[in-house]
């Protein structure tokens, strides 16, 4: 199997991987949106607040599936790089055991302790009560989402987003059509779009498993004797990449935590927005699955140049997408608010993050990056790092001071302001690492690069800057 991503413009790769994962990914996340507004035709506010309590704990369960599919996409990519197809599938059938365990393992108490964790978030009464519904019935579907996820994450790593695409949008489709089915059809409410949910997972899981083993080959038997062995290599980026994810769900707990203290309306507001964040900027989460991928496959192939080039590109595409989406949102703003009857805080807060606090993301999409070329460059011990600071020291501090000065907008301020921080200094070190392992392979090519020109017979004229010409000749050829 060809490594497609360690030749040809990086651009225009990741252009098709991002068009290609933003397509299934929008329509998980249109789905997700257009619950919210189901649900809000209700008219009860405490719907959209409960969704909001419930959607901040399973983003824990969420997180961990997203860093098992990292390692997923890591570990197959790079081997794909190696030309070493059968360890790739290897890794493919082994990281899918170990997620539907290790998946498993966790959400058994988080099931139990449910009621608990939300009270802890700030739910109450009758929205802790349908709080609850939603989380039991949505939870135990969680290692389905883990090995669905990870099959997902096979397919980009062996340059074939386009059938991923397929398979997250079949399940997308499924959720949108049970969606009114269930929760007007047999009047089952806030259940309904828990269950349709539920049953999506298992479409995915389908019809990605189906493309992984029938046009690819990457499913393979247990090798259980290298069992613990892959794992134990996939546990070095899954693993940080897993204490990555988790500490945005703990940003996110504490900001749902401040915001309950504005009350339901302000809590649905946050909820509103939080559906409307990931189908505004999809490109940018597509974006951060489709650069893994390219960076790993060019790391496995040595070809740093490429990885380096890769982050350049990739922040240009994120400036130009941000601006776009801006302009949408500022315009949209009280099409957005009618939409989904929002009233109180919840219309202001809607509001101002469509008007001027949305730009910020722009940094948040440097991180997204960053943080993929951490986990697939063998540094996602850095990737956990910049989370967690940003979670800690770049979220709680903001959002406390901001939200005692400005109330339930602070809140929204206080967060964007950890990303700005955090997301630029991500970006710069993601891209000082790629200038540092260009550097090394300059210096090793070095020798065997002066013996092939004879050197320079010129005073004015070197080895290393003839050599120094033809690397940036081949960045500008990539």
């Amino acid at each position: 199997m060809q490594a497609v991503f360690t030749q040809g413009s990086i651009m225009r790769h990741i252009l098709v991987m991002t068009l290609s994962s933003t397509v299934g990914l929008l329509s998980l996340f249109l789905v997700d949106l257009v619950d919210m507004y189901f649900l809000s035709l209700l008219g009860q506010q405490e719907l959209a607040a409960a969704v909001g309590f419930a959607g901040t704990l399973l983003f824990f369960l969420t997180a961990i599936s997203i860093a098992l599919s990292i390692g997923m996409g890591a570990k197959v990519s790079q081997s794909l790089g190696q030309q070493r197809l059968e360890k790739a599938r290897q890794y493919c059938v082994h990281t899918l055991i170990f997620s539907f365990l290790f998946s498993l393992a966790v959400v058994i108490p988080v099931w139990l302790e449910s009621d608990t964790l939300l009270r802890f978030l700030g739910a109450d009464g009758r929205t802790l009560e349908l709080a609850i519904v939603y989380t039991h019935i949505l939870l135990p579907s969680t290692p389905i989402l883990a090995m669905s996820m990870g099959l997902a994450s096979a397919l980009r790593a062996a340059g074939d987003p386009r059938r991923s695409m397929y398979a997250i949008a079949a399940g997308g489709v499924a959720n949108a059509i049970l969606d009114p089915i269930l929760i007007f059809g047999l009047d089952m409410d806030i259940a309904g779009a828990a269950w349709s949910s539920f049953i999506a997972r298992f479409v995915i899981l389908g019809i990605a498993g189906t493309y992984v083993i029938m046009r690819h080959g990457l499913i393979t038997s247990p090798n259980w004797s290298e069992w613990w062995t892959d794992i134990r290599s996939l546990a070095t980026v899954s693993g940080p990449a897993m204490l990555t994810n988790l500490a945005t769900p703990v940003g996110s707990s504490y900001v749902m935590k401040t915001m309950a203290e504005f009350g339901d309306d302000a809590v649905a507001g946050a909820a509103i927005i939080g559906r409307i964040v990931p189908v505004a900027f999809c490109g940018l989460f597509a974006l951060s699955g489709a650069v893994g991928p390219i960076i790993g496959q060019n790391m496995g192939a040595g070809d740093y140049y490429r990885v380096r080039h890769t982050l350049g590109d990739a922040s240009k595409f994120i400036a130009g997408y941000v601006m776009v989406v801006w302009a949408i949102l500022f315009f949209l703003s009280d099409f957005i608010i009618s939409s989904f009857d929002a009233s109180g805080d919840a219309r202001h807060l809607i509001n101002q993050y469509c008007l001027w606090i949305a730009p910020g993301f722009f940094f948040n999409g440097l991180l997204f990056v960053a943080n993929a070329s951490f986990n697939n460059t063998n540094s996602a011990y850095l990737a956990t790092l910049f989370n967690f600071s940003r979670a800690f020291l770049g979220t709680i501090p903001f959002v406390a001071l901001l939200s005692n000065q400005f109330g339930a907008v602070g809140v929204l301020i206080g967060e964007i302001a950890g990303g700005v921080m955090f997301g630029t200094l991500a970006m710069g070190t993601a891209v000082y690492r790629a200038n540092h392992l260009t550097r090394s392979m300059v210096e090793k090519e070095a020798p065997d690069t002066v013996k092939e020109t004879n050197a320079c017979q010129w005073s004015y004229c070197s080895d290393k800057s003839a050599l120094g010409q033809q690397v940036v000749e081949s960045g500008e050829n990539s």
